[in-house]
């Protein structure tokens, strides 16, 4: 069986350039994406090809369309003999047309505050619930496999030195938290399936487009470059763990890695 690649939150600047990377270089892998809005232009030739490398599947994102978008990703995986090994959840939210980064306690905003944490840790921690059915069946505890999410340096507790920034730091926080708990459940039936929680550092998206002035030289990076090291730590991920003799320590269940691989403090 060939390899598939499942990008849930596709149509981002991160999620396009990873699908546009396994394609370029992967020419036996199958890419399933997830997103809400259609495929893109600069992608949508793959999509069309007589190989249909790339499926686009659209979903709202409701509990509904996440189960049978799923169902979906289980059909295409049989029908293309296809073992599932990577899975990448883009979803995430800084700030929009009415949410700014609070800068003092006083801004913090209810309706603000909802929507980062909805975007950042519950739609994250909703599809680590739909997948586990389609892991269970699909992997049978035996196949190496990685999910990884986007979070952020800023989502570290122990490393949180500056303050601000209450909504999306609390939400990466949570977002944290719900992948390593779901790492613990995950490893009693599934022990090869390996989770990350990723920070690609500041990236030049519209993300982080206001707040690229303070950003040092050399440290804002284009969206292929956080792709291509995402695609390292997976492959990390996914290497057999080298025991010395003697030596009983195991994988850790979910790992906090930055761009470079280099750990973050939970």
């Amino acid at each position: 069986m060939s390899g598939a690649v499942l990008v849930i939150g596709a149509q981002s600047e991160i999620g396009q350039a990873l699908i546009g990377r396994v394609l370029a270089e992967e020419p036996e892998s199958q890419v399933i994406a997830v997103s809400r809005s259609s495929c893109p232009d600069v992608l949508s030739s793959h999509v069309s090809d007589e190989r249909a490398r790339l499926v686009w599947l659209r979903c709202d994102y409701s509990d509904k369309q996440m189960g049978e978008v799923v169902k979906d990703c289980a059909d295409l995986l049989a029908e293309k003999q296809r073992t599932l090994s990577r899975l990448v959840i883009c979803n995430g939210r800084l700030h929009d047309a009415t949410i700014s980064p609070e800068k003092r306690i006083e801004e913090i905003d209810r309706e603000a505050l909802h929507a980062v944490f909805e975007s950042n840790a519950v739609i994250p921690a909703l599809w680590l619930k739909h997948l586990k059915v389609l892991l269970k069946t699909h992997l049978k505890g035996k196949i190496p496999a990685v999910i990884a999410v986007l979070s952020a340096r800023i989502g570290s507790i122990e490393d949180n030195g500056k303050g601000g920034w209450y909504a999306y730091r609390a939400s990466k926080a949570a977002l944290n938290m719900l992948l390593k708990t779901s790492a613990i459940e995950y490893q009693r039936t599934l022990p090869e399936l390996r989770f990350i929680a990723f920070h690609p550092g500041t990236t030049d998206t519209p993300l982080s487009k206001p707040f690229q002035r303070s950003v040092p030289e050399g440290k804002l990076f284009t969206p292929d470059f956080v792709a291509a090291s995402l695609l390292a730590r997976l492959s990390e991920a996914l290497a057999p763990v080298e025991e010395e003799a003697g030596d009983n320590r195991k994988r850790p269940p979910a790992r906090f890695v930055a761009w470079d691989g280099s750990e973050i403090p939970w």
